[in-house]
């Protein structure tokens, strides 16, 4: 463990001087920072917790143009090659897919987890991204596309910022640098017109890796679009392995030369906070500050979402004394920033009721999720927020779809559509499945307005169905600001009004069911294939069971009520899991319901069932 910490220190130490740094700020290599290390952190042992590279160097150099920093060094295999990098297949790069993301390993300090996003793999899915994006907007040579690079507050991000720049420049594209950033404003920036910030620029990417630890980063792409999709993103990984297996030494020094000369940066939150001040005015009939007197505090988990407090809050009158963890920090050293984790949750909710605040906010890493938090600390997470945005949202727009993720509750249903007088069509997992159904529910004529995951993912029609937390939050503050226009007081009593009637489980439950691929059971064959068998039996299990009832509605895994409740057993979007949601009237009811799937799933040796077995046995 003392080595592992030696290593994570270590690899701060590193990452603060590449940001830092104005001579070598963000290319230099290990190599260059090693004399400094021989002095650091020994471990228990007397050796020192770094880790060597066993590689040959070749340092390039030339002068700094324009600020961008052009020192790397590049590692290449000690055998002759004639390419200045080791050698990756498409299965490497395609490991790195997360659905419509990319993830990886970005950094050392975590025993078991190898860096796989290099810098010259993020270089290698710039050009790749410019070769997309070319054949995409049917470019000819005379046009220069254009396009914006975002980061939120992870350690790496100005390292990858860099790399994927000259990958991009190196193709011939112009870039435009943000700096600290979120995903919202990135995708906002492929829309504003506005020449003065370079706008619109033709895609845009945001450098993230959401709420997952420090060593982890990734990327999210945008085109005026939206978000692009799975295929995209395979195609874009599949391009970038025959790209970096074509590096030379030479083209990676061109690539250098031309980011020095092309890149320009741009402050373009200055844009994205102007436009949330805006929106609330506006709907508070233009009040200058509709909020004063309200004290809000925000709570930004140390990611990208501190602007809020200062350049949206503030400006509009609020009170935001208390608000805390707003400085970026990528070790995240206080709670991770994500609305879904109880420590996060508790976090805000003691904020709000130490300071006396009116109303609570937090924010994901990349602001594109949130989570809010009343005058009496109770959370709007989960199915509340759903609930508090569709009752916003049906009040707007009565009658209209809500479109949400498969593991919502029953209790919601009715909420929706008995007290609210809407529609609620539960299709599956991930924040793009349900922003693609609700696109897709338009086209065909069925009307809806909102988009939203259990997660905090929640998209508008009306802000162009992009999954903003800033702007699901400000949809909040409209209310608060309005009520209030109107001669409506009582603080955020207003928001916990709107959700009044709607029934929550006594008792929630998550497990994780593991399958082991490398169990004989499988055969030979993917998890996913043999998921999709366990669902199948699991399915003609429940038919057999007159306690039992499937749904006759559903778009992922099998859903079946009994004993009060529900439950949920599907397949993981991207890992060897199966998920398994119970709600119940009780911890009993709950247990039958766990029973149920436990006698159908027992037979498959591949399937790891030990949380249950905890569950229904100790329960």
């Amino acid at each position: 463990m003392a080595a592992t910490s030696g290593k994570i220190v270590q690899n701060v130490f590193v990452s603060q001087c590449y940001q830092h740094n104005t001579q070598f700020g963000s290319q230099s290599r290990r190599d260059y920072f090693s004399p400094y290390m021989r002095n650091l952190l020994p471990s228990p042992s007397g050796k020192l917790a770094w880790t060597a590279i066993s590689s040959m160097q070749l340092r390039t150099l030339s002068k700094p143009q324009n600020g961008f920093i052009i020192q790397r060094n590049i590692h290449c295999n000690a055998s002759a090659s004639s390419t200045a990098v080791p050698y990756l297949d498409k299965t490497d790069f395609l490991r790195l897919q997360n659905g419509s993301d990319i993830r990886g390993v970005a950094v050392e300090g975590v025993e078991g987890e190898p860096v796989n996003l290099t810098e010259t793999v993020a270089e290698a899915i710039g050009a790749a991204f410019a070769a997309w994006l070319v054949e995409k907007k049917k470019a000819d040579a005379s046009q220069h596309l254009r396009v914006s690079i975002g980061h939120d507050s992870r350690i790496t991000a100005k390292l990858l910022q860099n790399a994927i720049s000259r990958g991009l420049a190196g193709a011939g594209l112009e870039v435009v640098q943000y700096g600290l950033a979120s995903t919202p404003a990135m995708f906002n920036s492929t829309l504003t017109k506005d020449e003065a910030f370079l706008c619109p620029v033709d895609g845009s990417i945001m450098i993230t890796a959401s709420h997952l630890p420090f060593n982890r980063n990734g990327f999210k792409f945008f085109t005026n679009a939206g978000g692009l999709g799975k295929a995209d993103i395979k195609d874009i990984l599949q391009r970038a392995a025959d790209i970096y297996n074509q590096f030379t030494a030479e083209s990676l020094t061109n690539s250098e030369r031309k980011a020095s000369l092309s890149i320009k940066r741009v402050d373009y939150m200055i844009v994205y906070t102007a436009d949330l001040v805006k929106a609330v005015r506006k709907a508070a009939g233009n009040i200058e500050k509709p909020l004063e007197g309200f004290h809000i505090v925000v709570d930004a988990g140390n990611g990208a979402g501190g602007f809020f407090a200062a350049n949206v809050l503030e400006p509009l009158g609020a009170i935001t004394s208390g608000s805390q963890f707003l400085e970026p920090d990528g070790l995240f050293p206080n709670h991770i920033p994500n609305p879904e984790d109880k420590t996060a949750m508790k976090a805000i909710t003691q904020a709000v009721l130490d300071n006396k605040a009116d109303l609570g906010i937090i924010f994901d890493t990349d602001v594109d999720r949130s989570a809010a938090v009343d005058f009496t600390g109770r959370e709007f997470n989960r199915n509340r927020l759903i609930a508090l945005m569709a009752a916003i949202v049906l009040e707007e727009h009565p009658g209209t779809t809500i479109v949400t993720d498969s593991v919502t509750s029953d209790g919601l249903t009715t909420f929706i559509e008995k007290k609210l007088g809407g529609k609620h069509h539960r299709f599956k997992r991930g924040y793009k499945n349900v922003i693609d159904e609700a696109i897709r529910l338009n086209s065909i004529g069925e009307e809806s307005h909102l988009a939203i995951e259990t997660s905090g993912h929640g998209a508008l029609k009306e802000n162009n169905w992009l999954d903003d937390g800033a702007y699901l939050m400000v949809k909040i503050l409209n209310k608060l600001a309005s009520a209030r226009a109107s001669g409506m007081g009582g603080g955020s009593k207003v928001l916990t009004d709107l959700i009044e009637g709607l029934q929550e489980p006594a008792f929630a439950i998550e497990l994780r069911l593991k399958i082991n691929q490398n169990h004989p059971d499988l055969k030979g064959g993917s998890f996913r294939e043999y998921g999709e068998t366990v669902l199948k039996h699991l399915e003609n299990f429940v038919g057999s069971d007159p306690s039992l009832q499937k749904a006759t509605v559903n778009y992922e895994g099998v859903r079946v009520s009994g004993y009060g409740g529900w439950f949920l057993l599907r397949l993981s979007l991207h890992d060897p899991v199966l998920p398994l949601n119970i709600e119940a009237p009780s911890n009993d009811e709950a247990v039958k319901l766990g029973l149920a799937v436990l006698s159908a799933v027992k037979e498959f040796a591949g399937l790891d069932t030990s949380a249950l077995n905890k569950f229904v046995g100790s329960s």
